[in-house]
């Protein structure tokens, strides 16, 4: 979408009327999907969507065929689910993205299985199995997570409710993604409307954000990914058995290799670290900093500050406040913190960054080549965007954790 004329900060771009919509509320099959709303629990609360979805996309008479026809047979959703499982982990190993995918279409096939067949058998009026299978199933989700909007929950009800489903909101769906973006859904309860954040020349794309996304959540969740630099949200994770495998490399002792497990373990029950968690790490610092922070206390804690920990349940501590930790682990405060935790955080960066599968120097050349560039698939561009940026935190990560 672009600007056919200068646009102030604060205009109104369009609106989108409640009516306009589509989603299980709106759907013909509302009152059937009402019916049957016990059954369609899962932890997603995506089924009820995705089973309008169904209905309206393969019926010649529905209400929403103009907008559902645009999408004629989703060949443009690129997801990483639709590479074959050798590219994703050629293309993606370390990034994380292999990962998710994996989780992403075993629950994909589980949910269609357990709960989709069962409800659509048993309403051969309104589905057909042999033509609302999995592989429509796959791409319809594939589909709502690249083009569906959450409204967000009032502040009040964050922590008592669960989100609000997704919702296909035509028109704001043609807006594109970036992290410096242009322009902002807003919800009012007659009406969604999309305003400008910043002025907007004449021939400039508008630009609405999808939130505050790496690049690798970008490729996993919408098929795409910003160059490499221009995504302020960029991220890369330690994976915290990393840190867990820093701290048994620097163990002397089977007495301290005892010590560490019960450290370890401690972290686990206060919810600190967990077998698959991630500690993240943004271009200014860590994003995860009271994890981080506190597991790196713990696991450097001497034998008798171990104990008194323990049994004061750590809240002689109080000096640790946000502020503090916030700053210990931002790029400013990194050089600075103690030795041992410094050489903890370094060498969890190094196991990490040797956890890909391409060398970062080979990235770099890469993606400086122009011709080089040029001749790769949009595949290889949007991963090697993706590993370049996470490689590039993780390696200043290094630099100033040295010793």
């Amino acid at each position: 979408m672009l600007a056919k004329e200068d646009i102030d900060e604060g205009e109104l771009l369009f609106t989108i009327p409640r009516m306009a919509l589509l989603h299980q509320g709106t759907t013909k099959v509302l009152a059937v999907l009402e019916e049957g709303k016990a059954s369609l629990e899962n932890t997603s609360g995506w089924v009820p969507l995705l089973l309008a979805l169904m209905y309206e996309y393969t019926s010649p008479q529905s209400h929403w065929r103009p907008y559902l026809s645009l999408w004629s047979d989703f060949t443009a959703l690129d997801h990483p689910m639709f590479w074959s499982k050798d590219e994703r982990d050629r293309l993606l190993k370390g990034t994380g993205i292999p990962e998710a995918v994996d989780t992403d279409l075993t629950n994909i096939q589980k949910e269609y299985k357990d709960i989709v067949l069962p409800f659509i058998t048993l309403h051969p009026d309104l589905w057909d199995p042999e033509r609302h299978t999995l592989d429509l199933y796959r791409s319809l989700v594939a589909f709502v997570m690249a083009y569906s909007f959450q409204e967000p929950l009032d502040e009040e009800d964050e922590d008592e409710k669960d989100p609000n489903p997704p919702m296909m909101v035509p028109i704001a769906d043609m807006l594109n993604h970036v992290s410096n973006h242009n322009a902002n859904l807003e919800y009012t309860p007659e009406c969604l409307k999309m305003v400008s954040v910043r002025s907007i020349r004449k021939g400039e794309e508008v630009f609405n954000t999808y939130g505050q996304m790496a690049n690798w959540q970008l490729l996993h969740m919408y098929g795409f990914a910003e160059p490499y630099q221009s995504n302020s949200n960029d991220t890369a994770d330690i994976p915290m058995s990393n840190v867990y495998k820093a701290a048994v490399q620097v163990t002397r002792s089977e007495a301290e290799q005892r010590l560490l497990v019960e450290k370890w373990s401690l972290l686990c029950e206060m919810e600190m670290v967990g077998d698959k968690g991630v500690f993240i790490f943004g271009k200014s610092g860590s994003l995860t900093d009271t994890e981080m922070y506190t597991t790196l206390k713990i696991l450097c804690m001497s034998v008798e500050e171990f104990e008194d920990f323990r049994e004061n349940e750590g809240w002689e501590e109080a000096d640790d406040d946000e502020e503090k930790m916030l700053q210990a682990l931002s790029n400013e405060g990194l050089p600075s913190l103690p030795p041992v935790w410094r050489c903890l955080v370094h060498a969890a960066a190094r196991f990490t960054l040797d956890s890909y599968g391409e060398d970062m120097l080979k990235d770099k050349v890469l993606l400086e080549d122009k011709d080089g560039y040029a001749k790769l698939s949009s595949r290889q561009r949007r991963a090697l965007q993706v590993r370049y940026g996470q490689k590039t935190i993780l390696h200043q990560l290094l630099e100033l954790t040295k010793p």
